[in-house]
């Protein structure tokens, strides 16, 4: 018996029944739960760190009330990284292992919205692909928000966790959890930049939309970093080549693409008589574009500001 199981059978008073069959279910859900982690504090060994202090906790609750598993175990691990997101910050650290390579994903499809096809939400392998697939661009951009921030993104915006959650998590209101989301999100789009920066952006994405209208390969791998994700609301593309090979079959949309900023971030819209049907907004690391979101939904097309640059 390991030092684990003893200290198990011991909290159940001998009986490991009840404990194995916890330990079955919270298994079920580890890939999940470490993406997770790994989202939120950039660092494998602390990703790991931070699942088993939730299984230890998890393992001295009452879970025979839980209608929704999956979601509580969400929680447990987001207040878990939330106190060592907020200890780093008190004492000034960084994860050792933020530049390691990230998790190798599956070959991605093209650009297109409609070339993804949709991927069931309470699938926790295809959340903890979707986690994987962010790499260690969008982390970079991260480190800039505050914890609360960071998690309320992470939860909401990268594993579809309700705002009524992530209130529970940061002790705030959910409207406080929106609006927490909400600024995190404009600061990952690359909003309140500097002018010199902004200017900078812009140029990427005009060599970005000149490449996709050329179908030029080489010059779209030249102006994304290696990381570099693409999201429509239904999937997923990630990795720099296949972003490119993405891109490099819009020419025809590219080539009727005007510049603009898209809630305050530089990118492009997609018109057609007169009304905004696309838009592509971005976010940067180190002079290249890190993520790519791409917003077809007419209600979500229909919310956004847009405005000509």
């Amino acid at each position: 018996m390991t030092d684990r199981d003893e200290r198990l059978r011991q909290m159940s008073g001998g009986d490991t029944s009840d404990i194995d069959f916890l330990a079955q279910r919270f298994e079920a859900h580890r890939a999940r739960l470490r993406a997770v982690a790994h989202r939120m504090l950039g660092s494998t060994a602390e990703a790991d760190d931070a699942v088993q202090e939730a299984w230890f906790r998890v393992s001295r609750s009452d879970t025979t009330r839980v209608d929704n598993l999956g979601g509580w175990l969400t929680t447990v691990v987001g207040r878990v990284c939330l106190d060592l997101l907020r200890s780093r910050k008190s004492r000034a650290e960084q994860p050792l292992d933020t530049t390691a390579p990230a998790p190798a994903a599956p070959a991605a499809p093209a650009l297109s919205a409609s070339a993804f096809p949709p991927a069931p939400a309470t699938d926790p392998e295809q959340d903890a692909l979707l986690a994987d697939s962010v790499g260690v661009a969008l982390l970079v951009v991260l480190d800039a928000l505050t914890p609360a921030e960071r998690l309320a993104f992470v939860l909401h915006d990268l594993f579809g966790v309700s705002y009524e959650e992530v209130a529970a998590v940061v002790d705030r209101t959910p409207a406080a959890a929106r609006q927490l989301a909400s600024r995190a999100r404009r600061r990952v789009q690359g909003a309140d930049v500097p002018e010199a920066d902004r200017a900078r952006q812009r140029r990427l994405v005009d060599a970005f939309l000149a490449a996709a209208r050329d179908g030029d390969f080489d010059g779209l791998l030249d102006v994304l970093d290696p990381d570099v994700v693409a999201r429509t609301e239904v999937g997923v593309a990630t990795g720099a080549a296949a972003v490119a090979r993405g891109a490099a079959t819009f020419g025809p949309l590219a080539g009727v693409a005007r510049p603009a900023l898209v809630d305050g971030a530089a990118g492009f819209v997609v018109l057609a008589e007169g009304r905004v049907r696309r838009a592509l907004k971005f976010a940067f690391v180190r002079d290249r574009i890190a993520v790519i979101d791409i917003v077809t939904d007419p209600e979500r097309v229909s919310r956004l500001d847009v405005r000509p640059v």
